[in-house]
């Protein structure tokens, strides 16, 4: 019986369902296996070759800038058992560390630092790329030069220190500064809100920078990335070749958010959430919840 079911499941994923579903069934149809390393085994030999779950950190694993918390954390090692896991966000593996836990990339199947350019699987790097090598110098410090000034007039009620964050393959940008407070970044963000500081000064560096080929991402409270057209999220992809099917789970999904241009990738299906606990309970609809 076993057999015959995992046939017909096998025959009818080509038509029209994925091999999650045949992970389902074959489980169902094993009970007695559920105590026993054998399921594990053959749980992930059935889901780990076509599905990964791939999530954003910032308002959809943590809250903006804040650590993770207990309960996520073993949320994700129990969607582990399940299938693939990987992260991927426009910070820096440090900046990540702080907010997952500093064996990050030894919890996740993959982590994707600065939209995947720096890139690791299974607690190895697997490639880096580098904003300096492709721009040169003369581009980056004319960039840096206008946006410095461009902040310098700006009018806004507070400014705090650390205005542009230049990262391997990325530049960030903040109006108001990355060192100011928590409260500060929540005040910003509603005068942000409604001002439009942040997408005012996109429009304008992109049509003064227009020759760079530059993609611009407004993400998080207080900042926007700024990175080499194709350097978005979507970079990450190029390592999950092997998945025929990849949920991505972030909140920016909006056009212009740092989530936009992975959430509607013709290789992702995409899921938009409000809050890491809507996380959780997305992925346990779609991933942990028994089919009959």
């Amino acid at each position: 019986m076993l057999v015959s079911s995992l046939t017909s499941c096998i025959t009818t994923t080509r038509s029209s369902f994925s091999l999650h579903s045949c992970y389902h069934i074959f489980r169902n149809l094993t009970p007695s296996l559920s105590h026993h390393s054998g399921e594990i085994y053959c749980s992930k030999m059935a889901a780990k070759p076509s599905i990964i779950a791939l999530f954003d950190v910032d308002g959809t694993l943590t809250a903006p800038r804040k650590e993770v918390t207990p309960e996520m954390l073993e949320f994700m090692k129990e969607l582990r058992k399940v299938v693939p896991v990987g992260v991927v966000g426009g910070s820096d593996l440090i900046k990540i560390s702080e907010q997952l836990g500093k064996t990050v990339i030894n919890d996740y199947d993959y982590v994707f630092a600065e939209n995947g350019l720096v890139a690791y699987k299974d607690g190895a790097e697997i490639g880096i790329m580098s904003l300096k090598k492709l721009l040169g110098e003369e581009n980056i410090k004319e960039f840096i030069n206008f946006t410095l000034k461009y902040i310098a007039d700006l009018d806004i009620p507070i400014k705090r220190g650390t205005f542009i964050e230049f990262r391997n393959g990325m530049i960030n940008v903040s109006p108001i500064g990355r060192n100011c407070s928590q409260e500060e970044r929540d005040e910003f963000e509603k005068y942000d809100k409604v001002q439009k500081i942040r997408s005012t000064m996109v429009s304008i560096l992109r049509e003064k920078f227009g020759h760079l080929n530059l993609t611009f991402s407004i993400g998080g409270q207080i900042s926007f990335d700024v990175f080499p057209r194709g350097w978005d999220k979507t970079y990450s992809l190029r390592y999950l070749e092997d998945f025929s099917e990849i949920h991505f789970f972030g909140d920016k999904t909006f056009e212009g958010g740092n989530d936009h241009e992975i959430f509607v990738s013709e290789r992702t299906i995409g899921h938009t959430v409000t809050s890491p606990e809507d996380t959780r309970k997305q992925c346990t609809e779609i991933f942990l919840t028994k089919r009959e």
